[in-house]
């Protein structure tokens, strides 16, 4: 399984920016497809998860109804549209490939087997 994100950039507090990410592999289509984000000296982060079979999406509560994952199975392809961004929001996202996604105490967990390579998102004015 291979992933790739794109759609990072330099956006101002408010604005919107959507995130793909493109997977290939014959397994790709057992797997959830997870966000994942890190900022400078902080540890990483689940965003966000959708399920392959039934579109379940999973979010962790710093999303605040702000972020949406959807996804293109014709394409393998998984976007993060992500709204109303804030300068703590800035960050490198990773998409990956889960086997399962769950929310525990307001964060988003996933046991990911394959990675992109990440996106920088910066928000600042």
């Amino acid at each position: 399984v291979q992933l790739q994100a794109s759609g990072g950039g330099l956006v101002q507090p408010g604005g919107s920016l959507r995130l793909s990410c493109v997977g290939s592999g014959a397994s790709l289509e057992y797997y959830k497809r997870a966000w994942f984000r890190q900022a400078p000296g902080k540890e990483r982060e689940g965003v966000s998860c959708i399920d392959s079979r039934d579109n379940s999406t999973y979010y962790s509560d710093f999303v605040e109804g702000r972020f949406t994952v959807s996804r293109d199975n014709a394409k393998n392809t998984v976007f993060l549209q992500m709204n109303s961004l804030k300068p703590e929001d800035t960050a490198i996202y990773y998409c990956a490939a889960s086997r399962w996604c769950v929310v525990s105490a307001g964060t988003l967990r996933a046991h990911s087997d394959y990675w992109g390579q990440g996106t920088q998102v910066t928000v600042s004015s």
